[in-house]
C-alpha cells in the first residue's frame, strides 16, 4: 500500500543555509576574520557606504569585499540599499540587545577584584552611585592580617575618598586612577578608578585599600596601573569606550 502523504509544517525558526565547503580549516577562520575587519570597517558618522570604500578600509580586493558583503547580507549583519550603498543591518541591533538583557555586573566586577587582590595582596572593592552617596556592592578582603575592615552595602558619602572622588571624577576632570591618603579614614590609603558602561555612563568605581602604614611608593607604583588595567577592560567588558578614562590618566 502506498504510505500517506505526510503533512507539511512550518518550521518554527528558519534554518541556516550550511556554510561553502571551503579547502580546510585555516579558510574558514581567514573568511571569519575577513568579515569580521567588514563590518568594523563601518564608522559611527557613516552614510552608506560603497563597495569601493568599504573595500579600502577593509584592506581586501573588491571581489572578496563583494563575495563576503553577500553573505553578511544573507544573515542580516548587512544591508545593500537600491542604490548600491551598505549599512549595517538589523541582526547587529538584535545581538546588542541580547548583549544587554544577559549582562551581568557581577561577572565582571569579581574576577577583576580578585586580580586585583592577588596582585596586588591588598583588598579590593566596587563602588556605586546612589544619589549623593555611594555604596559598596563587591568587596574581597586583603589576605593580610592587617587590613581595612568594610562591609557589602556599606553607604559613604559622594566626593570624598578615593571611590567617592572616582564616581565623580569625569565631571570634575581629576587625573586617575583617584588615590587618597586617610582622606576618608585616618589610617588608610586608597585607589579607585571610575568604569563606565555601554551609554557612556560611569557604571561604578573598583579599587583597592590599603593600609597608610604600608602604602609606600613601591605599592602606589605598583596598585595605580593595576586599578587602571581593571577599569579599563571591565569598561570595554560592559560595551563603553574607555577613552575618556584614558584621557584622564595621571
Amino acid at each position: 500500500m502506498p504510505r500517506p502523504a505526510e503533512t507539511p509544517t512550518e518550521p518554527l525558526l528558519r534554518e541556516v543555509p550550511p556554510p561553502a565547503q571551503v579547502s580546510g580549516v585555516g579558510d574558514s577562520v581567514r573568511a571569519v576574520d575577513r568579515a569580521l575587519v567588514i563590518l568594523r570597517a563601518f564608522r559611527e558618522d557613516d552614510g552608506p557606504l560603497p563597495l569601493t570604500e568599504i573595500s579600502r578600509r577593509a584592506g581586501l580586493n573588491m571581489t572578496t569585499a563583494l563575495r563576503l558583503l553577500g553573505t553578511l547580507e544573507g544573515h542580516g549583519f548587512v544591508k545593500r540599499l537600491p542604490a548600491g550603498g551598505y549599512l549595517l543591518g538589523p541582526t547587529l541591533l538584535l545581538l546588542g540587545d541580547l548583549f544587554r538583557r544577559s549582562l551581568r555586573l557581577e561577572h565582571h566586577v569579581m574576577p577583576a577584584l580578585e586580580r586585583l587582590r592577588a596582585e596586588s595582596r591588598e583588598s579590593a572593592a566596587f563602588f556605586v552611585r546612589e544619589g549623593e552617596q555611594r555604596r559598596c556592592v563587591f568587596r574581597l578582603d586583603s589576605p593580610q592580617i592587617v587590613r581595612e575592615v568594610a562591609h557589602v552595602g556599606e553607604a559613604q558619602p559622594l566626593g570624598r575618598g578615593a571611590h567617592g572622588r572616582s564616581l565623580v571624577a569625569l565631571d570634575t576632570h581629576e587625573p586617575l586612577p583617584v588615590v587618597t591618603r586617610g582622606e576618608r579614614l585616618p589610617q588608610i590609603a586608597a585607589i579607585a578608578c571610575p568604569v563606565l558602561n555601554a551609554a557612556g555612563e560611569v557604571a561604578g568605581s573598583i579599587g583597592i585599600s590599603v593600609p597608610l602604614y604600608r602604602f609606600d611608593a613601591g605599592i602606589e607604583a605598583l596598585c595605580v596601573p593595576l586599578v587602571m588595567r581593571e577599569a579599563v577592560a571591565m569598561t570595554r567588558d560592559l560595551g563603553g569606550d574607555p577613552t575618556p578614562l584614558e584621557r584622564l590618566r595621571r
